[in-house]
């Protein structure tokens, strides 16, 4: 038998967060030890409460969740206002999941004293999969300088070479603390895997699949559908895919390629992130053919297989 994955999960709870968040709590070979929250898709309170309203829906209300940094590490903001109005139907994620709320309350309210903590204290490996702002990470990272030492494998959701989603060279994780991504890229830790937009735009949920879910009749079925079926909507009426009616679930890769690393297709290169750009502010910056003669310093994702992830899901979802 297997030895389980160890797993901390770093998120902005939104609508594929929140699949993200399920995936990683039911698949049987993942240990999903604990959660830190951040601002991103919403305001902080908002995704430290969404992702205790995942957990208790699923029944895993047990999994503590830390709350993290409310703000970028250097700016006051995000670098300015969010692409569509908050709970609009271009919003992909709305402030709070439409899911019973959680009146629950985080476990506490310093998620990078958890991070740090519970890695210089670990006897066995815990993969680090931040899928929101990198704050807490670089905080991490400024307040430890040995933290990156201590982390086996760090999962980022965020990037993109070809795609980019808040602006024309940004995504929108990487966009919204630059400095704080910038400085977890440069800290060394030593095996990174970055799932940017250019793999996740390979790994659409159609419309179809998405009902698909919610025929399953679980919990973790229904929610999916209807956080997809959200995720649709607004990717319809903004940013229309290649597939009709679809929408990527860009975080819930990350933990399919955890447990499946063949469901992605990786490249070797160095990564930075631009910060001072007028127009290029938050790009990660991709050194695929090795110009730049620095080091690589990540497994960039480039293809991802499809069909594989939604059989995945479907399998972990439809457990009863």
């Amino acid at each position: 038998m297997s030895t389980k994955h160890r797993l901390i999960i770093d998120c902005d709870t939104g609508t594929d967060d929140a699949v993200a968040l399920m995936l990683a709590a039911l698949h049987p070979e993942i240990d999903l030890i604990g959660v830190t929250t951040v601002f991103g898709n919403a305001p902080l309170y908002a995704t430290t409460t969404n992702s205790l309203s995942v957990l208790e829906l699923i029944g895993k209300g047990h999994i503590p969740v830390h709350a993290g940094f409310p703000r970028p590490l250097v700016r006051k903001a995000m670098p300015s206002e969010r692409f569509f109005k908050t709970d609009s139907v271009q919003d992909p994620h709305g402030t709070y999941l439409d899911i019973p709320r959680s009146a629950s309350k985080p476990a506490s309210e310093r998620a990078v004293e958890y991070l740090i903590e519970t890695y210089r204290n670990a006897t066995q490996p815990i993969t680090l999969m931040p899928i929101g702002p990198l704050t807490n990470i670089a905080a991490a990272v400024a307040l430890e300088p040995r933290f990156a030492e201590w982390v086996p494998k760090l999962i980022i959701m965020g990037g993109g070479h070809e795609v980019p989603n808040i602006s024309a060279s940004a995504e929108f994780n990487i966009w919204a603390d630059a400095e704080a991504a910038a400085s977890v890229f440069e800290a060394g830790f030593k095996d990174v895997l970055m799932v940017p937009l250019d793999a996740t735009h390979k790994a659409l949920v159609t419309a179809k699949e998405c009902a698909a879910f919610g025929a399953l009749g679980t919990p973790a079925g229904m929610a999916t559908e209807t956080v997809i079926k959200r995720r649709i909507g607004s990717y319809e009426s903004s940013q229309k895919m290649d597939v009709p009616e679809s929408a990527p679930v860009h975080d819930a890769l990350c933990v399919a390629a955890l447990v499946e690393p063949g469901i992605i297709t990786t490249k070797r290169c160095h990564v930075a992130v631009e910060t001072t750009g007028t127009l290029t502010l938050g790009r990660t910056v991709v050194d695929t053919h090795h110009r730049g003669g620095k080091e690589p310093n990540a497994d960039v994702a480039f293809d991802a297989n499809a069909p594989r992830f939604i059989a995945l899901m479907m399998e972990i979802f439809g457990q009863r």
